[in-house]
């Protein structure tokens, strides 16, 4: 929604903001203070209980003498009018229906009014909407489509033209409608538009059922913008990305490319940097996951047969790096059959990977919660189902493993095929295999604490708690809450390797000098500073890689080292896509 900040054109110091929770405010020095609008008639609901959300004040909108704000809270009047520099305020009469939410507004070059409504704020559950003007006298409804299924939110106009984009609209995708004629008529753009994702293919997104329609129009239009400086020039958000056009007004085809140059909205769950071919695997939300052939170009997609729309782990063979194995999940109410998958040619190709069923006829891996581990060799696969199973003939045969109990999760040695080990959480136990996985045993895990619960992870999302180092035979490396345990010996001993850094997720990289243990690379805080930190003696000393001006909005969801290069390392962000750097 919004724009819920707006200037005064009048007077650049005088700012009004809609809030989501407490009414409207102004600043009269440029927003160095700011006091509550006493004569705003909505207070706003407050704080919101777990579980719910405000709308609240929706936007505000300088138009000729007058300011505009709408609402969407329940019980609140819709849109509301102020015509003394904002000290009064009355509600505006007409328009659409009160369970419609006013969402946008604008005002064209004529000072008449539009505005679109949806009935949710959004981005989910929207069903349907509509865009009204209004001249200050009359409406008028000129919702460009009336039909239910969608709602409107992206809402532009300007050099004559008017353009709004649908929210919530998924069979046929969004949409940008745009008229010529302030809403009398309207021209559906989205069947006579091409999109040129050359520079960032990592948009073409999941396969098409045949030929290669290229990537969707797109989904979540919640802004729509026509430049007011160039004429024709007209772009929208999507979900996944910006699109531009410069022809906007032209009656043929139009070709949009991504407005994203240093802007990426993506999610990462889970990353892998092996020792060999490709610097980097990712897996994504909602756009599977890539092979990173080059750290300075978009990926290619290659997570297919099957697609999975979120790739929840990824892991790769240490003596034969082109084998990868990987485990997903699909969006709500899409049919399941395989979320498993592996590939032998690093990534680029997969083959998809089933379990049977277990003892009661469910297959157990059908919802993305199984994770899937190789060996060293790439010549066994264990996937993590409730009991886990094991192959050694790439899925054609899946058998238990003895020694191994329900809700254990081995993990390969990254340099011996025959070691496997696995957390034990009910027992507080660490138990091993040096038999390829056939068979486990209990390790002594002397020094370790007696709280291995602290280890498990409920989330399928969640990146592994116990990792093996690349580069060396039994050397392990735990969180255990917010602590790093090493064990250097094959789980035998352990000793605490993060010193006073307080750890919320962990990877491995190269070390120093080969005789030196793995450097430690954390999202973590130390001294009440929170950061990306490195350490290349088991935690006894740490350095910050970023600094308060690179947080990427302070939400990491995965970290890893580079194995073959010393310094390097790799964060997945919640919405800011993947960063790397490389540091002495």
């Amino acid at each position: 929604m919004g724009e819920r900040l707006a200037a005064d054109p009048a007077n650049p110091d005088r700012l009004f903001f809609g809030s989501r929770h407490d009414g409207l405010w102004r600043s009269d020095d440029a927003g160095t203070s700011w006091a509550r609008v006493e004569g705003f008639p909505w207070k706003g609901l407050g704080q919101p209980a777990k579980g719910q959300t405000h709308g609240g004040v929706s936007f505000v909108l300088f138009a000729g003498a007058a300011i505009y704000a709408g609402v969407t809270d329940p019980g609140a009047p819709r849109l509301l009018r102020s015509t003394d520099g904002g000290q009064s305020w009355q509600a505006v009469a007409g328009g659409p229906p009160a369970d419609l939410l006013p969402v946008k507004a604008v005002a064209d070059e004529r000072g008449r009014l539009f505005i679109a409504y949806s009935d949710q704020i959004g981005p989910s559950g929207i069903t349907r909407g509509a865009i009204w003007r209004s001249d200050g006298a009359e409406w008028a409804d000129v919702t460009p489509q009336r039909h239910g299924g969608a709602g409107y939110m992206g809402l532009s106009a300007g050099h004559g033209l008017v353009a709004v984009g649908t929210i919530g609209r998924w069979q046929p995708d969004d949409t940008v409608w745009l008229s010529r004629n302030g809403g009398n008529d309207w021209d559906d753009l989205a069947p006579r538009s091409r999109r040129d994702v050359s520079a960032v293919p990592f948009l073409k997104g999941q396969p098409p059922a045949s030929g290669d329609p290229g990537p969707e129009f797109g989904h979540w239009i919640a802004g729509v913008l026509l430049d007011p400086a160039r004429p024709g020039r007209l772009a929208y958000v999507t979900g996944a990305t910006i699109y531009a056009t410069n022809d906007a007004r032209a009656a043929g085809e139009l070709l949009w490319k991504p407005w994203v140059e240093g802007i990426e909205q993506t999610a990462i769950i889970t990353l892998a940097s092996p020792t060999a071919g490709p610097p980097l695997l990712s897996g994504f939300g909602d756009i599977a996951g890539f092979v990173h052939s080059g750290l300075l170009v978009s990926p290619q997609p290659s997570f297919f047969n099957p697609f999975l729309s979120n790739t929840n782990n990824l892991d790769y063979a240490g003596r034969q790096a082109n084998i990868w194995v990987r485990s997903g999940s699909l969006w709500e109410g899409r049919p399941r059959d395989a979320t498993l998958a592996w590939s032998d040619d690093g990534g680029f190709n997969w083959q998809p990977l089933k379990v049977p069923p277990a003892a009661n006829g469910k297959r157990d891996d059908l919802e993305g919660s199984a994770p899937i581990h190789v060996s060293a060799d790439g010549g066994v696969f264990i996937v993590c189902t409730p009991v886990p199973l094991r192959t050694a003939d790439r899925g054609q045969n899946w058998g238990p493993m003895k020694g191994v109990a329900q809700d254990d999760c081995p993990v390969g040695d990254k340099r011996d095929p025959q070691r496997f080990y696995a957390l034990r959480f009910n027992a507080n136990q660490i138990v091993a295999s040096t038999d390829g996985g056939q068979s486990f045993r209990r390790l002594p895990a002397v020094g370790l604490p007696p709280e291995l619960w602290k280890a498990r992870t409920t989330n399928r999302e969640a990146p592994r708690t116990l990792v093996a180092n690349p580069l060396r035979v039994g050397d392990l490396w735990l969180r255990l809450g917010e602590e790093i345990w090493h064990s250097p010996d094959g789980g035998r001993r352990f000793r605490k390797a993060s010193g006073a850094m307080k750890v919320q997720q962990f990877g491995l990289g190269r070390p120093r000098a080969d005789t030196d243990p793995a450097t430690l690379f954390v999202i973590g805080t130390l001294g009440g500073v929170y950061g990306i930190w490195r350490s290349a003696d088991e935690g006894r000393n740490w350095l910050r890689l970023n600094d308060d001006a690179h947080q990427w909005g302070r939400r990491f969801r995965v970290i890893s080292g580079d194995p073959r290069q010393f310094g390097r390392v790799y964060v997945g962000t919640d919405g800011r896509g993947i960063v790397w750097r490389d540091s002495d």
